[in-house]
């Protein structure tokens, strides 16, 4: 077994559960390549930079993906448990969902579609681009040695196209359908945790504000709404009369009928980025409609930027005891997720994998999700008992820690304590003056 830092090695020992031992040896050394690797994050390439310290025929490692059997779900567990021990018991967990396009060339690639690349497009400019759609559910955390939030990815599934669906004959799932399942799995884990979901605007549905006030005594959703939605009173009591009970009661008038009628008041509310902001909002309540779904109680809060920086938006929430000021930074704490994908491509090769098979499809893209929480989880506990290095320059200057440092400081950790520790490496490292070692580790730990 490969020597672990003691800021991984309880992370790491714990998804041995997941694995049989024979598997746990190939994926330890594919973990760690994945995270000490620049580029490309192919098998390949990741034994590449871990050759010397691979045991057995390189076919093995291929086959992790491809053929052997383990499971990504005792994985999710494990990892959303240790993230979940960073946030205290009585604080509610908030949890970004949203999907990204993972670009993928091929003929015969699973699960591969055309999809909207959200990242590409504008308002006024629409991108498709083809590849995998993937429904992410993060973990938001607040760590001790940053004052913003970073979200780190748990649960994770593929969005496959209908045509596929009806070719394997399954029932066709869509995005929030997929999210619904994610999220009743997060709660199935952890019943003792209240959890705020985060949506967008693909996230709006009827179907995922039913599902979180039928539990909500441990799920609240936020996400935005519809300035034209449907609302109702609630259904007035039945009469012991002949016919079918009503399942409504009067119109209400729609969130824009209101605004339009109605003062705003100013208040100061969490903004995109971690800032504070002055906005101008209203709010109200109501019952939503659709017809089969029945009807959801909901509070919505419309709400306008001074700065003018942006548009008029409108939001809403399961939980009508909440207040618009509360609803408005809850949403706008969803952000990080995008930060997320972002960091993902640039750091951990997100979109470089070339698998085309089911099993490797569906476990490769899941396994550099979870990578990025796992570096954060490092750098975090390895903080505690050492100095916390960032990077500067003269053109980007930063006072607190971003995913490149994380990155960094954890590839430094892996050279020094897992890479030179082997004996065919210790003599020659250590035959070097400290300086030309510091500046080897810098060299080779630099997150580009």
């Amino acid at each position: 077994m490969l020597t672990i830092p003691s800021a991984a090695q309880s992370l790491f020992m714990s998804f041995s559960i997941a694995f049989t031992q024979p598997t746990f040896q190939r994926i330890l050394p594919l973990a760690i390549g994945g995270i000490l690797t620049m580029g490309r994050r192919t098998v390949t390439g990741i034994l590449w930079t871990m050759r010397g310290l691979i045991k057995g025929h390189s076919s093995t490692y291929h086959r992790v993906f491809s053929r052997a059997v383990w499971s990504l779900w005792p994985l999710g567990k494990v990892l959303a448990g240790a993230i979940l021990r960073q946030i205290p018991p009585d604080e509610p967990v908030l949890v970004p969902m949203d999907d990204t396009t993972a670009q993928h060339r091929g003929k015969c690639v699973y699960g591969k579609g055309c999809h909207h690349d959200a990242v590409r497009s504008a308002h006024k400019h629409v991108v498709f681009r083809w590849g995998h759609r993937w429904v992410v559910l993060a973990i938001s955390v607040k760590f001790p040695f940053t004052s913003k939030r970073w979200a780190l990815p748990v649960l994770v599934a593929l969005y496959r196209p209908e045509q596929l669906n009806h070719a394997e004959k399954h029932r066709h799932k869509t995005p929030p359908h997929l999210a619904r399942q994610l999220m009743a799995v997060l709660i199935h884990w952890f019943p003792e945790r209240k959890f705020v979901f985060l949506g967008d605007g693909g996230y709006a549905s009827h179907e995922l504000a039913s599902f979180c006030y039928r539990h909500r005594r441990h799920a609240t959703l936020v996400s935005r709404f519809h300035g034209n939605a449907n609302l109702y009173a609630p259904a007035p009591e039945r009469k012991p009369r002949i016919g079918r009970p009503r399942i409504k009661g009067r119109k209400l008038p729609t969130p824009q009928e209101v605004v339009v009628h109605r003062q705003l008041t100013e208040a100061t509310v969490s903004w995109y980025g971690g800032s504070d902001r002055r906005v101008q909002l209203t709010s109200g309540t109501g019952h939503w409609y659709k017809s089969g779904a029945g009807l959801v109680p909901i509070r919505w809060v419309f709400v306008h930027d001074i700065q003018g920086t942006h548009r008029d938006e409108y939001f809403y929430t399961t939980d009508t005891s909440l207040s618009a000021e509360q609803i408005v930074s809850w949403f706008t704490a969803r952000w990080p997720i995008e930060t997320t994908f972002q960091e993902v491509r640039t750091h951990l090769g997100f979109e470089t994998p070339r698998q085309y098979v089911a099993k490797s499809v569906l476990r490769t893209a899941p396994c550099l999700l979870g990578l990025f929480s796992v570096v954060c989880l490092i750098f975090a506990k390895h903080t505690l008992h050492h100095r916390l290095r960032v990077r500067r320059t003269q053109w980007y200057i930063k006072d607190e820690p971003t995913f490149s440092d994380a990155i960094a400081a954890v590839r430094r950790l892996f050279w020094q304590k897992t890479i030179f520790e082997k004996a065919s490496y210790r003599k020659g490292f250590k035959k070097l003056s400290p300086k030309l070692r510091n500046l080897l580790l810098d060299y080779l730990s630099q997150a580009a």
